[in-house]
């Protein structure tokens, strides 16, 4: 139930099937310490998609689903503007999520998201 008088930032549309992940792959990647940014520029003028993934390199499922959703919490709260229609983005996490403040991890999120290296 929604607090009164406190918006919600709605989330960006998810990417749920492997093939839209995989066409993402293709596009361009931006590499950082805590996270890999994988972007495609779909061509057209529809609202931004967002999909994570978290490889079992970083650790068991209790610790993958912590990186992804501090991520997906991240992405709703600070760089869901900075996203671009007609753009879909692809975030695989890494284990260094954990451990940085949550006001880094959207900064770093939102840097990359603007292209700003």
């Amino acid at each position: 139930m929604p607090v009164p008088g406190k918006l919600r930032n709605p989330a960006p549309a998810r990417l749920r099937k492997r093939a839209e992940f995989l066409a993402v792959r293709r596009g361009e990647k931006r590499r950082g310490r805590l996270f890999l940014l994988e972007v495609l520029d779909r061509g057209d003028d529809a609202p931004p998609r967002v999909g994570f993934t978290v490889t079992k390199k970083v650790g068991n499922a209790v610790v993958r689903n912590r990186v992804r959703r501090r991520l997906k919490e991240a992405v709703r709260v600070q760089a869901a503007g900075d996203m671009r229609r007609g753009s879909d983005y692809v975030i695989v996490g890494r284990e260094d999520v954990l451990a940085a403040p949550f006001a880094e991890l959207g900064a770093e999120l939102s840097r990359r998201l603007r292209k700003a290296r």
